[in-house]
């Protein structure tokens, strides 16, 4: 199911960025947070890698929004050092459950290389056409 929607949720992703001036990397895994597509775009800095890979993996192992995450994730939360788990996590906006047509939890996406703001746009815009 998810190998259908990888490409389009890259294609996507990369469009949104190219719309509002930015290079960024987007990384698609699937439901156990395991690699399914990446693309970084010229430009992008290369630091964004492992955090566009991160963000997926966040959001599809917890099958939950990377920024909806991290509102229990910071100092004091509930939740505060869950980043330290699963070979490490992030709990900042970017990274977006993708959904099958009845809602099933198939995979996430992540982007990161604009702002914390834009990624989380480009993501949710990638993620729900």
């Amino acid at each position: 199911m998810l190998e259908n929607v990888v490409e389009e949720v890259i294609a996507r992703a990369k469009g949104l960025a190219q719309e509002h001036g930015f290079s960024v990397c987007i990384s698609v895994v699937d439901a156990s947070g395991l690699h399914a597509g990446f693309l970084r775009m010229d430009d992008a800095v290369p630091g964004a890698i492992d955090i566009a890979i991160k963000k997926a993996r966040t959001a599809a192992l917890f099958r939950t929004d990377s920024a909806v995450i991290g509102e229990g994730a910071r100092p004091g939360g509930a939740i505060y050092t869950l980043e330290a788990t699963n070979g490490g996590l992030i709990s900042f906006g970017g990274g977006v459950v993708l959904q099958d047509a009845q809602g099933k939890v198939i995979g996430a996406v992540g982007i990161a290389g604009a702002t914390v703001e834009a990624d989380q746009i480009i993501a949710l815009g990638a993620a729900r056409p």
